[in-house]
């Protein structure tokens, strides 16, 4: 009898590299991301931006449409061997890989890229070789922490939660850290955090327990990235706010990661975390455990109206009617999950 070999991990190989984002709105999004958030900016064309965090040439990259969401996410791998075998995993499941062309790694900052579908219709791209930028930083910051950690984390909200673990388990061995459990306006909410490095997670996945609905228009419901100082935190909060731009959620400290963070709304609508000092997961002690709620203190809806939150059961409502993309051939349907 023949058994077949396990392939190796690829955990702690895989990183957050940068995000694509469609907007029609690129006089509010240069204003929030550089005058607000603090990142450097980069004009291209009259159509495409990006933003830099590090000495990586692209973090984000704008792009001009109307989706107003992020379409699109990168993820560095550290080297060809990882990424043949992720590309390999994804061909052997049936799912088509297509080559990004020159004129997209180029606008995205890396050699090359392959891409592949993803949940919710977020394209997912691979590269290895991140161009280095010549062009010292201007930025109202400190600095952001990236490097082994990746760039920080996305929020997506989902009735399929479970085959979305299982997309990233299958593609990027990301193991489960931990949950939450929290309830917001009624509804019950389970939130499974995801990492694939020593970042805490870099991948968020709620979903309403016991009805199937999904209440945000977006595809992700929030990005994070990371600031390395405190008072990097303070004063992009006072500049969000005296800019003008929608502050979703106050000042707070997570009970899972231990974060300190505010959650602004971004000119297309999901929200943006600017986050301090989280945990590092040390690998070999940690055990996944459940939180109650998602702070210990602050984190305060600012500004909600019950317009707003009617909104929102409306939005909830008609997800009951809309299929939820989770691509089925990579969800793994054999991963346990509660």
């Amino acid at each position: 009898m023949t058994t077949s070999t396990p392939t190796p991990s690829v955990f702690g190989a895989v990183h957050l590299g940068y995000l694509v984002i469609e907007t029609d709105r690129f006089a509010d999004w240069r204003r929030f991301g550089t005058d607000a958030i603090g990142m450097h900016h980069d004009t291209l064309d009259t159509d495409r931006m990006r933003f830099r965090l590090d000495d990586q040439e692209c973090r984000f990259l704008l792009r001009r449409g109307p989706a107003e969401d992020v379409v699109a996410i990168g993820w560095h791998v550290d080297d060809h061997a990882t990424f043949e075998q992720i590309e390999a995993r994804i061909r052997t499941h049936g799912v088509p890989v297509t080559e990004g062309t020159a004129e997209e790694a180029a606008l995205r900052g890396v050699e090359r890229l392959v891409r592949f579908p993803g949940p919710k219709r977020i394209a997912q791209e691979l590269y290895t070789t991140p161009v280095k930028a010549t062009r010292p930083l201007r930025m109202h910051s400190a600095g952001f922490v990236t490097g082994a950690s990746g760039m920080g984390h996305i929020a997506l909200t989902s009735t399929k939660p479970a085959h979305i673990r299982g997309y990233f388990t299958t593609v990027f061995d990301a193991r489960l850290t931990d949950y939450i459990d929290e309830t917001i306006s009624g509804a019950k909410l389970r939130i499974r955090f995801l990492r694939v490095n020593e970042r805490h997670h870099s991948i968020a996945v709620a979903a309403t327990r016991g009805l199937p609905v999904d209440p945000i228009r977006t595809r992700i419901q929030h990005l994070n990235v990371q600031v390395r100082e405190l008072d990097d935190l303070a004063q992009s909060y006072q500049r969000v706010c005296e800019l003008g731009f929608d502050m979703a959620l106050s000042v707070g400290q997570h009970t899972n990661d231990k974060e300190l963070s505010y959650y602004a709304r971004t000119p297309s609508g999901f929200e943006w975390e600017v986050g301090w000092n989280p945990i590092v997961v040390d690998e070999s002690t940690w055990q996944p455990a459940t939180h109650q709620g998602i702070s210990i203190w602050g984190h305060k809806p600012v500004g909600q109206t019950i317009v707003d939150k009617l909104d929102q059961f409306r939005r909830g409502a008609r997800s009951l009617t809309r299929h939820e993309d989770v691509v089925p051939a990579l969800s793994g349907t054999g991963i346990p999950d509660d």
